[in-house]
């Protein structure tokens, strides 16, 4: 059991027999899975989920194409139950930018992997809001508004579920009028969906080691902007990628634009977080990208509506941790299943979903319990989409060698080869070094000046943050810790012009002072739980916790 402090009253427990933790596509599956094996053996099957956000899709951001395979295993009748999928892709472009020019990729030489042909362009957020009605049409009980803030271990050492978070904590870590204790969730397994570098599931897997032998994970941050644009303008269903110009050629980045349904278009631009130049701001390299000719003709006329951020787990097959362990399983961009050549993570997030449900119901109904669901992993390795992950294992590698290498090894790889009927290329490329050791000191870069926003096509960070509808009581401890204090100025600062106020997309840290006397300040109140800083501080000094509540953003459609 967790240790319990002697001034707190104990915390009331409840039972399930599946607990989990986080509300988004992996998460909703899994129970869903469970609750219709349940219903189809006529077996009593209570499934709990916990949600961060005020209700589920509030923190949920992607681009978002989707392949469909995942939700027709999941749902056949998906379309006549009305899913959210009303934008057909209709059309691909592949641009790589120069400063002021754009060159098209002819579709013939495109690989595989940027091929949309069926696939459709969605609101993550909606989908995940219409995962939830299904959810709890199947007796699935949804919890919004708690987040999971502790792993609770029984005496073996096997994860026996997890506990809420305090509520009513003053900023001084005084207990207000309205603290309440939070509460216990005790289950016979207990599977971890909270997304991109999960804060439990970063705990779980150095607790069992599942990250050994395996490649550090790799990330990036997601930038995006939902956009109503000029109807004159508007192409349903056209989905433009580009790679290229603003990036240097050393620097992994891209961007997507999508023209979804109703006039909107989803415009997005990806920096992954193994850069080296501390100088480099991942927010400013979007608002400047948008400037381009080629992006600025979709845009111009219209008007931004909504604006987020979220990291990205993007390392592949071999970054992929043991997703079990005593008790419980990772499932989704937890472990980081998603498919960084496709730019596509949902219907893997589904299909792990549905895989660690049919190995736990398989498991409760032969009575077992918080053991090693090792039927999930196995079960992934006979699937589909562990084939699907084979064909780009060395995608995010390649890019580790610059833009021109990937670029042409890519095209072997997902171009070519397949071709010649070889689908798993035949050579691997392993990587050893995590992406906050990547960054370099800012005396070996030169500073880069970004351009002041126009507030007509870019903006600043402040602006965008008020679009996300982001929201914490002020009142509370900061959810973003600093393991020593001293270190942002002592270290970051002067070791990396303090990287921190810079690759953070929503102005929550800036250095105040001057001559000496500088400081780091943490605006926590601006967090859009993006996780950036705890992937990139170079001294892996921030550590993201859970804020009180439902606190964060509220997406209503990305």
């Amino acid at each position: 059991m967790s240790e319990q402090t002697t001034a707190l009253p104990p915390r009331e427990a409840m039972e399930f027999d599946v607990v989990i933790v986080g509300a988004g596509p992996a998460g909703l599956a899994t129970a869903i899975r469970l609750r219709q094996r349940a219903v189809e053996a006529g077996r009593e099957l209570s499934v709990c989920v916990l949600e961060k956000g005020s209700e589920p899709g509030a923190h949920i951001l992607s681009g978002a194409i989707m392949d469909t395979r995942a939700l027709t295993e999941l749902f056949p009748d998906w379309a006549e139950r009305g899913a959210p999928l009303r934008q057909q892709v209709t059309r691909d472009e592949f641009l790589f930018l120069s400063p002021d020019g754009a060159r098209s990729t002819p579709k013939a030489l495109l690989p595989e992997c940027f091929h949309n042909e069926g696939n459709y362009i969605i609101s993550l957020g909606e989908v995940t809001r219409w995962l939830a009605q299904q959810a709890e049409a199947l007796e699935v009980a949804i919890f919004p508004g708690f987040a999971a803030a502790e792993v609770l271990y029984d005496d073996n050492g096997a994860v026996m579920g997890v506990a809420t978070g305090d509520m009513g904590i003053r900023k001084d870590g005084a207990h207000g009028p309205n603290f309440e204790r939070g509460m216990e969730l005790h289950a016979k397994y207990t599977i971890f969906a909270e997304g991109s570098r999960g804060h439990l599931g970063r705990q779980l897997i150095a607790r069992y080691q599942l990250d050994a032998g395996k490649d550090p994970q790799a990330y990036g941050i997601g930038i995006k902007e939902l956009w109503q644009i000029d109807p004159a303008r508007h192409e349903p269903g056209l989905v433009v990628h580009t790679a290229g110009w603003p990036m240097d050629s050393d620097t992994y980045g891209g961007s997507f634009l999508y023209h979804a349904d109703g006039g909107k278009v989803a415009v997005g631009f990806v920096v992954g977080l193994d850069y080296r130049n501390p100088w480099l701001s991942p927010f400013e390299e979007f608002q400047r990208f948008k400037t381009h000719p080629a992006i600025r003709k979709h845009l111009e006329g219209g008007k931004r509506i909504a604006y987020g951020a979220r990291a990205i787990t993007a390392g592949g097959l071999f970054s992929l941790p043991k997703t079990v362990f005593p008790g419980g399983a990772l499932v989704g961009c937890e472990a980081g299943y998603l498919n960084a050549s496709r730019i596509k993570g949902s219907h893997a997030a589904i299909k792990t979903g549905m895989l660690a449900a049919d190995a736990a119901f398989d498991a409760l109904a032969a009575d077992r319990q918080r053991d090693e669901l090792s039927a999930y992993p196995a079960a992934f390795e006979a699937s589909w989409l562990h084939d699907e992950l084979k064909l780009s294992k060395n995608f995010k590698q390649w890019f580790k060698k610059g833009r021109t290498v990937a670029t042409l090894m890519t095209g072997i790889e997902q171009w070519l080869l397949p071709k010649l009927g070889v689908r798993n290329p035949p050579w691997t490329l392993r990587h050893s070094k995590p992406d906050h050791e990547c960054l370099e000191p800012a005396a070996q870069h030169a500073r880069i000046d970004y351009p002041k926003p126009d507030n007509v096509l870019t903006f600043d960070r402040l602006s965008s943050v008020f679009l996300s509808s982001t929201n914490h009581e002020e009142d509370q401890p900061s959810h973003l810790t600093l393991k020593d204090a001293g270190v942002p100025v002592r270290v970051n600062l002067a070791e990396y012009a303090g990287p921190e106020a810079r690759y953070c997309p929503a102005g929550v840290y800036e250095f105040v002072g001057a001559d000496g006397h500088e400081q780091l300040q943490i605006n926590a109140q601006n967090c859009v739980h993006c996780k950036t800083c705890d992937i990139k501080d170079p001294t892996q000094n921030i550590v993201w916790v859970t804020p009180q509540g439902g606190g964060g953003p509220n997406y209503p459609a990305m």
